[in-house]
């Protein structure tokens, strides 16, 4: 994904066009999958204790009282009971999953570009608008929904092991998970919470992408506005953003991936940290959601989201930083 324009005008590091200035789809995406994993695992290392103590908020049971009484509280804790190794714990799956999801939004995102210009709806030379751009990111959050969801899975049931009376499990660790998951469930059992995970990654990503690019062209906007002619124009749009802008463009889109769909994470969380065996697990969706409701109302719906978009932030923001400037610096011929 080589520097291109960004809705028409702006210039953005990381718009994908899969076949751009003679090089083939099989380069561009493998520089997609490469920057992106690269990215999404530094990324992973930022979050990870704030992912830990949001499952564990999110994934609190009905029939008890709460066990924390806050993100805090919950951080206090954990570091009581396992210190801070304790919210590392299980970080190499998810590090594989954020590899995997950020390389396979990256790439989906490209593959989304592409269809809009093979399809004619848009032209190369003059780029994708703003709304299109918020429509192929759910289209790359959509089709990574289902390389996500076996990693969240196994994430969530290391992040809060739970017995059946409610109480919290030993801790656990991947391969037992998985081989237990097989056990119980099947192949089917990995993708248990899919739903949740679907409009989750179709909406965020839609935001995640429409927001870093919404807030690019703002900022090239206002450095264009000045300009006296088109090469003047043209030399500023061609140059990257100051490194605090980049952030900015890419904290914002970390906020609004989380924020906006945050209820359909708490309930998949929910639904993947049931005990195997256990009837909870038989809850949909919409069951498990309707509970969550019932008991704690919209509020329980967002338990975690505050801590959730606090580590989202530079999280995004230096995954966006990181892949744009491989893309910039690696180039596979």
């Amino acid at each position: 994904m080589e520097p291109s324009p960004v809705a028409a005008e702006v210039t953005s590091p990381h718009t994908p066009e899969l076949t751009l200035k003679g090089r083939s789809a099989v380069m561009e995406a493998i520089e997609d999958v490469v920057c992106g994993s690269i990215a999404g695992a530094f990324g992973k290392y930022i979050e990870y204790p704030f992912d830990t103590v949001k499952v564990r908020l999110q994934s609190q049971p009905d029939h008890l009282p709460l066990r924390y009484s806050g993100p805090l509280d919950c951080f206090r804790q954990s570091i009581q009971s396992d210190g801070i190794l304790g919210l590392y714990r299980g970080i190499s799956a998810p590090v594989v999953g954020a590899a995997a999801e950020t390389s396979s939004l990256f790439l989906f995102e490209s593959l989304g570009r592409e269809l809009y210009f093979m399809s004619g709806l848009a032209s190369r030379d003059k780029g994708l608008s703003l709304p299109d751009l918020w429509v192929t990111g759910a289209f790359a959050g959509a089709l990574t929904s289902f390389v996500l969801t076996p990693i969240e899975l196994v994430k969530c049931k290391i992040q809060a092991p739970m017995l059946p009376d409610g109480s919290t499990g030993t801790p656990l660790r991947p391969l037992p998970v998985i081989r237990a998951v097989f056990h119980h469930e099947g192949i089917r059992g990995f993708w248990h919470g899919q739903l949740g995970t679907l409009i989750r990654e179709a909406g965020g990503g839609s935001a995640w992408f429409g927001a870093k690019e919404t807030v690019t062209k703002m900022f090239y906007q206002l450095k264009t506005k000045d300009a006296m002619s088109q090469s003047e124009k043209d030399k500023i749009l061609a140059t990257p953003l100051p490194l605090w802008q980049q952030a900015v463009a890419g904290a914002s889109a970390g906020v609004s991936y989380n924020f906006l769909f945050f209820p359909a994470d708490t309930i998949k969380s929910r639904m993947q940290t049931v005990p195997l065996g256990g009837l909870a697990e038989k809850r949909t969706f919409w069951n498990e959601g309707a509970a969550l409701w019932q008991q704690h109302g919209l509020r329980g719906l967002y338990r975690g989201c505050g801590v959730t978009c606090l580590r989202s932030a530079p999280s995004s923001a230096f995954i966006f930083i990181i892949y744009d400037g491989l893309k910039r610096c690696l180039t596979f011929k």
